[in-house]
């Protein structure tokens, strides 16, 4: 009897040390709900956090572990496309160029592939400031891609820009963007840049982060966003991986080489202890702690609902021109 159940204690006990290779998330108090977070230090040092629903839910603090403060949408009453999924709003990813603040989002409904990227400026980031634009990109049930989960970073040049986004189907996709004032519309054939050959093709979230000269592609992998602990094989849920290239155009390539078109990915952040499926990445420099990786994450002693995701977030440390989270 002791012997037959010898295996299973040396697997849980490996398991469980798996698991526990990454830290926890740092603090967050006041209004922590969050899914596919977006997060900006304004230049008076206010930090906002964009979130997917409630048409990009706005939180604001003084501090980047709170209290954080509910203060409003970026969207008012409904987005102006004209399509399913234009008063819930998904995913945004918000950068400042010249003066103006840029809240890409996406527009869709669950398991559908039509879909679209529009996006909103700003000077100030407060709610009711936010000005929609409409759409950048859209997607039907003929495209390659799906066209959510946007991101832009800057090319090699300050008028250099290239938006990515993609989710399952043919996951990832990035084309350059021209941006002039408060106008941003595509300017460049589309490639693919990211792709998981095996099963449903479980990657999206892109997230292209430029530091030296390199490119580093975050993706989010794995099963989202319904979950069973209980059954789920904990290396298959959300996690974090990322790519790099000397190119923002790619190849993107993971640590060992492998092309982040072919299902190469180096792990960055997983399931750990009673954190679970993190998820929905990005990166920004904060003056108070270096760079930093925000993201989403379920507690397993609340519970793996939607609406108990939260806010996490680590400053990650670069070696050897790659990033690890402490």
């Amino acid at each position: 009897m002791l012997l037959s159940t010898l295996p299973a204690l040396l697997l849980a006990s490996w398991a469980s040390i798996a698991r526990a290779q990454y830290p926890d998330p740092g603090a967050c108090s006041g209004e922590c709900f969050t899914h596919d977070p977006a997060v900006v230090k304004r230049a008076d040092g206010k930090y906002f956090r964009f979130s997917t629903l409630d048409l990009i839910g706005i939180s604001t603090a003084d501090n980047l572990a709170g209290p954080w403060t509910r203060s409003g949408s970026v969207i008012q009453g409904k987005s102006v496309i004209n399509m399913a999924g234009n008063d819930v709003l998904w995913a945004p990813d918000v950068v400042y160029i010249r003066g103006i603040y840029y809240c890409f989002y996406s527009v869709s409904t669950s398991g559908s592939q039509t879909s679209a990227i529009g996006y909103a400026t700003s000077t100030t980031m407060e709610s009711g400031s936010w000005k929609d634009q409409g759409i950048v990109v859209t997607s039907t049930s003929s495209s390659p891609y799906n066209a959510i989960d946007s991101n832009v970073v800057n090319g090699t040049g300050p008028n250099e820009w290239y938006l990515q986004w993609g989710s399952y189907w043919n996951n990832i996709y990035q084309a350059r963007v021209a941006i002039n004032g408060e106008y941003v519309f595509r300017s460049g054939n589309e490639r693919q840049i990211g792709y998981e050959p095996s099963g449903n093709h479980k990657m999206e979230g892109a997230f292209i982060w430029k530091r030296d000269n390199l490119w580093y592609q975050f993706l989010s992998r794995g099963i989202c966003c319904t979950y069973n602990p209980d059954t789920d094989p904990i290396d298959q849920v959300y996690h974090v991986t990322v790519c790099r290239s000397d190119n923002p155009a790619g190849p993107y390539v993971d640590k060992n080489g492998v092309a982040c078109t072919n299902g190469g990915g180096t792990t960055v952040l997983a399931s750990h202890g009673n954190i679970y499926a993190p998820g929905g990445q990005g990166v920004f420099t904060d003056p108070a702690h270096g760079d930093v990786l925000y993201y989403h994450y379920l507690d397993l002693t609340v519970g793996v609902a939607y609406a108990q995701s939260k806010f996490g977030w680590n400053v990650l440390q670069w070696t050897d021109g790659w990033p690890t989270i402490v």
